[in-house]
């Protein structure tokens, strides 16, 4: 029998060589060749013993809880065989009401014309959702979470010719990991206080401290029970949220509040733009730091060019249309050049209540109560929106050290929760 090398062979080797067996005949570069174990951890080793490690997963693993956290998921565990779910994962995560703030920016804020605003948006987020989709393929190839494959991108080539690589090496992944904790904390609390802000603008009576408990809440129950749920919930998400912007996109229209506002010329154009442009570039590649972390379940025989076109698709599409939505929406505000008072319904839901008193002004008129429940759903669009950042972050905590990655992931995520609900409530 031949000696067959494994796929990701040190000394060489790639699936398409032909090796040699012990009599020097070549086998076929047809034989099938395996995915490389080295490293990885079963599922079941996280339950075993009397540690009070594996009596607090073996409670958790009752409920059907993840165990796992940054540790390699075996070939034989890689059961997640649905690439749509690449895409659908991020799709869900951008059919939200933060994406179409990120459009409703550039006519308060960066003072830009429709045509202007909408090219950035398109050929911004085309260069920025690019790494999503490249990391995105070594998930299945590799099976580590994407900070875990950091230490190869940061770490090894450039140290490797310094003494004492080892700890500087640690050093520049823990670097990393901290950055990611501080994006994923930062950008849920962002998130979060934009769902606070629909809620309040459905009813005045509800306290901004209110909506983001409720939203903080129902985001961690979601990401609590780990990757499949995870999945699961942002594999159907998107479709409330998708008929409801259709309906925003109805709404709007039909008003005729529409205005094709000229774009500017000169330096302040040339700013503005490229201020403009930096929002929408950071939210679109933002998810590039925990891209593998959701297709590390897939088997490492997927195509990667058909993950990395399924992540494509579920990025591209929700990011233009929520963005060129809430462009189109903002345009419709109108504020006096003097003095920068609001001077329609728009501009003064928008002063009253931001991006739910904007939304407000487009639904509640037309469609009275079931403006309302529409507003309340785009509100709860932040679930889907903040479930990559809160499952997360409890990997890139499990990175700090051997004393972080002795605390379950499911507790680290609590613990994310409560930090960007302490930040984002004050806020």
């Amino acid at each position: 029998m031949g000696i067959i090398k494994n796929e990701y062979d040190v000394e060489g080797y790639s699936p398409t060589d032909t090796y040699p067996d012990p009599s020097g005949n070549q086998i076929s570069s047809k034989i099938p060749v395996f995915a490389d174990e080295t490293g990885a951890v079963p599922g079941e080793s996280f339950i075993i013993g009397n540690s009070l490690y594996a009596r607090i997963q073996r409670f958790a693993a009752k409920y059907g809880v993840e165990p796992r956290g940054i540790e390699r998921v075996p070939e034989d565990e890689r059961t997640d065989k649905t690439l749509a779910k690449a895409g659908t994962m991020w799709l869900a995560a951008n059919m939200v009401v933060s994406s179409f703030a990120i459009g409703v920016l550039a006519i308060p804020v960066f003072h830009l014309g429709f045509v202007d605003a909408l090219l950035t948006i398109v050929f911004i987020n085309l260069l920025g959702i690019t790494p999503v989709c490249f990391f995105s393929t070594f998930g299945p190839v590799f099976g580590l979470r994407q900070m875990v494959l950091s230490r190869f991108y940061f770490g090894w080539y450039g140290v490797k010719n310094i003494d004492n690589a080892t700890d500087i090496q640690t050093d520049k992944i823990v670097q990393v990991a901290i950055f990611n904790i501080l994006a994923c904390v930062g950008w849920s609390s962002v998130n979060v206080i934009v769902g606070a802000q629909l809620l309040h603008a459905v009813n005045n009576n509800v306290p901004g401290y209110a909506g983001i408990i409720i939203i903080a809440a129902a985001t961690f129950l979601v990401t609590l029970f780990g990757y499949k749920i995870v999945h699961y919930y942002e594999f159907y998400s998107w479709i409330p949220c998708f008929i409801i912007f259709l309906i925003v996109l109805g709404e709007f229209a039909h008003s005729g509040a529409f205005v094709n506002i000229p774009m500017g010329v000169g330096r302040s154009e040339t700013g503005s733009v490229l201020s403009f442009a930096s929002s929408v570039f950071g939210f679109a590649t933002g998810w590039t730091s925990y891209a593998a972390d959701y297709t590390v379940y897939q088997p490492h025989t997927v195509s990667r060019v058909k993950t990395f076109a399924w992540t494509w698709a579920g990025l591209i599409f929700p990011l233009l249309f929520t963005e060129t939505l809430g462009l189109a929406v903002a345009t419709a505000m109108t504020f006096d050049p003097e003095t920068g008072d609001a001077i329609n319904r728009y501009a003064i839901g928008y002063r009253k209540s931001h991006i739910g008193g904007l939304l407000a002004e487009v639904l509640f008129p037309p469609l009275g109560r079931f403006g309302h429940f529409c507003l309340v759903v785009l509100a709860l669009s932040i679930v889907a929106n903040n479930c990559p950042n809160i499952y997360s972050v409890g990997l890139s905590l499990q990175i700090l050290g051997r004393w972080t990655q002795a605390v379950p992931r499911f507790i680290w995520t609590f613990v994310g929760t409560v930090v960007y609900c302490a930040i984002a409530i004050p806020g």
